[in-house]
């Protein structure tokens, strides 16, 4: 029981660490949403295994908090992405060159 345990920490300990790898290097605010919200998943996981191994009920708030708290988290993270993406559209207006050939009497461009 206790080696179980123990590989269930060293991998939700080694996806934790790729998930802050993640948070710290994505380029964008997308990215490191979704790594916020693995690394919430995570620490579910891991006090999920916790509870089930310590067979401690008291954990449960706690798991029922953190769940809440990455789903509204998701989702306010992408409603803000969506009307940042519409403000984008409405605020900027694409001015492209306009190339002329002059033509002369003879035919020739210039």
């Amino acid at each position: 029981m206790n080696t179980l345990w123990i590989v269930i920490a060293v991998l939700l300990g080694a996806a934790a660490l790729l998930g802050m790898v993640r948070l710290l290097l994505g380029p964008s605010i997308l990215d490191r949403a979704l790594s916020v919200d693995a690394l919430l998943a995570f620490a579910v996981t891991g006090l999920g295994a916790f509870a089930a191994f310590n067979r401690d009920p008291t954990v449960l708030p706690t798991l029922l908090v953190l769940s809440l708290l990455g789903f509204v988290g998701s989702i306010s993270v992408a409603k803000f992405v969506a009307r940042r993406a519409e403000g984008d559209d409405e605020d900027e207006q694409v001015v492209l060159p306009v190339v002329e050939n002059t033509v002369e009497e003879k035919g020739e461009t210039s």
